[in-house]
């Protein structure tokens, strides 16, 4: 055929389509792949922040644990720790008035931040939520005052809110803060404020981690004084004193507030023990903060004295059921700190004692060491060694064997669940080992609990999840989640819920940084990823000892090297992280021969730096990195006035308790050239922010 005619023409453009077709389909291929690749990265990446901070929560249950045990069966030590266990020492409501009363507080005529008029009105609150984004800080007298009209109101209402919404009226809610006021004031900015027709439920946890914890709480409770019926609030597993300790609120108020903060925590702690439980919205959707088990009972819930279970996340309660059934009959039982039995009031009028008085520093020093002794030859809490020594000077007849906790007692601590607990995907009810306390409840837990209580949806918060919103259990259960970049900026967006008279949630996304919103996907990910892989190197890094031995019980040579397959083993051995190692392995470990990993120079090449100080015994440096978090929370227990210092016999007496909870001894010489290493002006007193600052690790790669 002559070149042009119509054949050749539609046989070349058959042909180009072809070809495009072709190219279109390896593009497709290769971009799904590239997506997929992505999303393989951005999961392994919430699976190490998820996996660390679990961790974390798992150290801080069995360091109260630990200090349940002491309170129980260690009289001495007792004096140290015993004020974060009893009760309030001002029982009686017109004392507390008294006690936290701001009316001798002056406002100077040169503070600059609002003033506020009380009863609060809504152009008040509006007012307070523009100062605070103007990095304004509120007087201390203010803040008291709102404090004490919370207080007030949260002790009238019940223990579960029952709410309504209808054709008009649409309810919002609101899933953890942590601290993150720019999370919350952009909610505001999308969705509206507060009022009588704009109707909220936060669910929990609007402290801790973040900076601005104060802030969201006196928003909350300025609406919440404003429009009691429409704003309500759940408690949280963080809205809790001893939690705080740990994960900064404590100390975010008392560097806000130096001269009132022990006052503003002292209410704070108050407020924490009489903040709802639950909301139940037209008696269908149930809104709470962790979820349910499978004896979960709301008629129990809703009579429970919710201010007198100080503690929910003392973990002598959280796993009351396991305790209770992993005990013989023969054994003696551990007392549960929620019991308020008679012999609370003795436990309660224990004097505080300081711990510059030297005899009785000697009797707790000594007493610790034979305690660390007595653990460290019973291997573990053995709860019977009192049986074995008969008449134990350690032992106090105010502290004998405690009665089997009677039914009431039980339904009182049972609440706990639904503050701690997660959702699985399996059928059953079994404890939360992951994080420590609670329970996994799956989705035949779910239908029974829901069917019994003719309600149809659960909504509940306290995990994050990377879209700001999950269902699981046949979309029975919704996870909210309200703090954005809450790992790191660009691992998970925010979310809060829309909700009209049918009951169909509409979810509200968002990010909450600038930055976050203007990177590409890739680029989302990698700074993510970045940040923790870095986390991660600093866990390898504090378990170095650790995991030279676990890798040399691979090498009976002492080759230096052994198989990719043992090093991810090893590794997962000791940091119980359950993480896929050797999926990891390209980011952690730069160099293999052969398959084979040189284990010692890998842990040379960690890049993380440590400062140079003169310890005779470099063991409790690394003892130091590894419990970083629990011994900042030992501090901050010991210095009971909340001055932010502790003496040199303190510090001590700190390494101590430590080192028993460990069950690894630590010489006095170690600790003393510790101490004073870090006393830089030599004035026999510690700053506990100085100290820990100057033992934080960095890791190099992230300035190179």
């Amino acid at each position: 055929e002559p070149c042009g005619t119509p054949i050749s023409i539609g046989f070349s453009y058959f042909f180009s389509y072809s070809l495009a077709i072709r190219a279109a389909l390896l593009i497709q291929r290769w971009y799904r792949q590239y997506v997929a690749r992505l999303e393989m990265r951005r999961r392994c990446t919430w699976n190490i922040f998820q996996s660390i901070e679990y961790a974390g929560e798992q150290d801080q249950i069995k360091l109260y644990s630990f200090f349940g045990f002491l309170m129980d069966h260690f009289t001495p030590a007792r004096n140290l720790i015993s004020h974060i266990f009893r009760e309030n020492e001002i029982c009686r409501d017109t004392e507390w008035e008294r006690y936290f009363c701001y009316k001798d507080i002056e406002v100077p005529d040169s503070y600059t931040g609002p003033h506020l008029t009380f009863p609060m009105t809504f152009c008040g609150v509006s007012k307070l939520v523009e100062a605070f984004k103007q990095k304004q800080q509120l007087h201390a007298r203010y803040v008291l005052q709102i404090l004490g009209e919370t207080w007030r109101l949260l002790r009238i209402l019940p223990n579960i809110n029952h709410v309504s919404v209808c054709q008009t009226k649409e309810i919002t809610i609101c899933g953890d803060l942590h601290g993150q006021l720019e999370d919350l004031l952009l909610i505001f900015y999308k969705n509206g404020l507060p009022s009588s027709e704009k109707p909220y439920i936060f669910n929990g946890d609007f402290v801790d981690r973040g900076k601005s914890s104060l802030e969201i709480l006196l928003i909350l409770f300025g609406f919440l004084l404003v429009y009691p019926n429409d704003l309500h609030l759940n408690r949280g597993n963080h809205e809790d004193h001893i939690v705080n300790l740990r994960y900064g609120f404590t100390k975010e108020i008392l560097g806000k507030y130096r001269v009132h903060g022990k006052k503003i925590l002292k209410l704070l702690q108050k407020i924490f023990s009489w903040l709802p439980l639950a909301t139940v919205i037209n008696d269908k959707v149930l809104v709470v903060h962790g979820g349910i088990s499978n004896s979960t009972d709301l008629n129990v819930v809703s009579r429970v004295d919710r201010h007198r279970v100080r503690r929910p996340s003392d973990p002598l309660s959280v796993c009351f059921v396991s305790i209770k059934l992993k005990r013989s009959q023969g054994r003696r039982r551990v007392r549960s700190l929620t019991n308020h039995s008679s012999a609370l009031p003795q436990r309660n009028s224990l004097p505080r004692r300081s711990l510059q008085n030297s005899s009785i520093s000697h009797q707790l020093s000594s007493s610790v060491e034979d305690e660390l002794k007595r653990r460290r030859r019973l291997a573990g809490f053995d709860q019977t060694y009192k049986n074995a020594n008969g008449s134990d000077s350690d032992s106090d007849p105010d502290f004998a064997e405690a009665p089997e906790a009677n039914g009431h007692d039980w339904k009182q601590v049972r609440y706990v669940n639904l503050l701690w607990s997660d959702p699985m995907p399996q059928n059953g009810c079994i404890s939360n080992e992951v994080r420590g306390g609670g329970c996994y409840w799956g989705p035949d837990v779910t239908e029974e609990v829901l069917g019994r209580h003719n309600l149809q949806l659960l909504i509940r918060s306290h995990e994050c999840k990377q879209d700001g919103y999950e269902f699981c259990h046949n979309r029975r259960v919704l996870t909210i989640f309200s703090a954005s970049n809450y790992y790191e900026v660009g691992s998970n967006r925010g979310a809060y819920i829309r909700m009209g008279a049918d009951l169909v949630p509409h979810f509200i996304q968002y990010q909450a940084s600038r930055t976050c919103r203007d990177l590409t996907l890739r680029q989302s990910v990698g700074w993510t990823e970045r940040s923790a892989l870095r986390a991660l190197r600093e866990q390898l890094f504090v378990h170095k000892s650790d995991l030279i031995r676990a890798y040399r019980e691979f090498d009976p040579h002492h080759t230096g090297k052994i198989s990719m397959r043992h090093w991810a083993s090893a590794t997962e051995t000791v940091l119980k992280l359950g993480l896929p190692w050797r999926v990891l392995r390209s980011q952690l470990v730069s160099r293999t021969h052969y398959g084979m990993v040189d284990y010692q120079q890998w842990i040379k090449e960690l890049s993380i730096t440590e400062p140079k100080l003169e310890v005779s015994d470099t063991s409790i440096l690394e003892t130091m990195y590894k419990n970083h978090s629990n011994l900042e929370t030992i501090f901050r227990i010991i210095d009971t006035d909340h001055s932010g210092l502790i003496s040199l016999e303190e510090f001590r007496q700190t390494w101590k308790l430590l080192s028993s909870h460990l069950k690894m001894e630590i010489s006095d010489k170690a600790i003393t050239d510790l101490a004073h290493s870090i006393d830089f002006n030599k004035d026999g007193s510690i700053d506990i922010n100085e100290f820990m600052e100057a033992f934080r690790l960095v890791d190099l790669s992230a300035h190179g």
